[in-house]
């Protein structure tokens, strides 16, 4: 019999670094910047691909409002540095008006060995993404969650859209990151697999033919993680406010814990097929939070708002046991009143009635952002 697992939860973000004057991208920050993160915050703080990034992740906790008490001392810890060199951090998966033609990669052996084998899709990475870590020990029921989670993987990514600027312009997604993203190989769902065992012998067809190094290349939605004994989610964007973030773990980690209870007596979540959660994962990334996906069980395209109900009502059980039935709650609070995406625009909106030309616009968005990046 197996295990109750942990689910533990450990969250990873990506911010970007903005100059506080020109609200655009800092290119390349000073060299004391990241060192003086990593003085305050320790290991928990690192460079990313592009100079203009940083990434910070929190210590494993059972609870969802110790994983985000963590996520805030980060997020004032890596403000309150940037300050001090004239930068601001934000928590968007798009910069609104930053061209990637002109920013920077970090010159390290790994980034300098994804330019050359990737070429330009990899360079043009000017994204940020959210993942979150579930522990679960044991390696066939990280396969098995895997294939039967895969499901809501939309409604996560529909809550969490901070993408809908590119370059200046409103793409008309929600998540224009995808998009980008996508452009990389070893993307997008994962193949349903009948164990761990099964995964890795598909890691090893890649590596021993050369393809890639390790199971960290291969970049899906939800993985096992190739460095912890997690089930690590990586489909949402990174959320402007910590209180989305909280509620889309609260969905994750209960969602989890539901399936398990599932399993337990016997019984488990349909798996449908990889064209029908595809379509959902695009109605998400179009629309967000506001939109609808379709309800695969009747299926209609049912509104978000209508679905979170549907959702707190089947793992409101498992939210109350974790102690996260609070956080769970606000995803009636993002889809009634819209994720980053939808507070980006209106911030462009207010600030073109206001007078504003649209490069001005873009700016107050990035005031936005900025304001919203330590709200708890």
């Amino acid at each position: 019999m197996i295990a109750e697992p942990a689910l533990t939860l450990g969250i990873e973000e990506e911010y970007l670094i903005v100059d506080r004057k020109t609200r655009d991208l800092v290119r390349e920050p000073d060299a004391g910047f990241i060192a003086a993160c990593a003085d305050l915050l320790g290991e928990q703080v690192t460079g990313e691909y592009l100079q203009c990034q940083v990434e910070v992740g929190t210590q494993p906790h059972k609870r969802v409002s110790d994983a985000c008490d963590d996520l805030v001392d980060l997020r004032k810890g890596i403000s309150e540095t940037a300050d001090a060199f004239g930068y601001a951090p934000i928590a968007a998966s798009t910069h609104p008006f930053a061209n990637w033609r002109e920013q920077t990669h970090t010159r390290k052996d790994r980034y300098d060995a994804l330019r050359d084998d990737l070429g330009q899709p990899v360079r043009r990475m000017l994204i940020c993404g959210m993942h979150m870590h579930i522990g679960i020990g044991d390696e066939d029921l990280r396969i098995d969650l895997m294939n039967q989670v895969t499901y809501f993987l939309p409604h996560l990514l529909a809550l969490s859209c901070s993408s809908p600027y590119w370059e200046g312009e409103d793409t008309g997604l929600a998540s224009y990151r995808l998009t980008v993203f996508d452009a990389l190989p070893r993307t997008g769902l994962p193949d349903v697999l009948g164990s761990y065992g099964e995964y890795m012998r598909m890691v090893g067809q890649l590596v021993n033919s050369g393809c890639i190094e390790d199971p960290s290349k291969i970049w899906w939605d939800i993985r096992p993680s190739a460095k912890f004994q997690t089930l690590e989610q990586r489909v949402t964007d990174v959320c402007s406010r910590v209180d989305d973030v909280a509620a889309i773990a609260a969905v994750y980690q209960s969602l989890l814990s539901f399936l398990f209870r599932l399993r337990k007596n016997n019984q488990r979540w349909r798996v449908y097929p990889q064209t029908l959660i595809l379509e959902n994962r695009w109605q998400a990334q179009r629309h967000g939070a506001c939109g609808s996906l379709i309800d695969h069980g009747s299926s209609v395209m049912a509104p978000m708002c209508d679905l979170m109900e549907e959702l707190i009502d089947l793992i409101g059980e498992d939210a109350e046991r974790l102690g996260c039935k609070e956080e769970l709650l606000h995803v009636r609070e993002i889809t009634a009143n819209g994720n980053s995406a939808d507070r980006q625009r209106a911030n462009y909106a207010a600030a073109i009635g206001a007078g504003a030309d649209a490069h001005e616009a873009c700016m107050a968005v990035v005031d936005g952002l900025i304001a919203e990046f330590t709200l708890s």
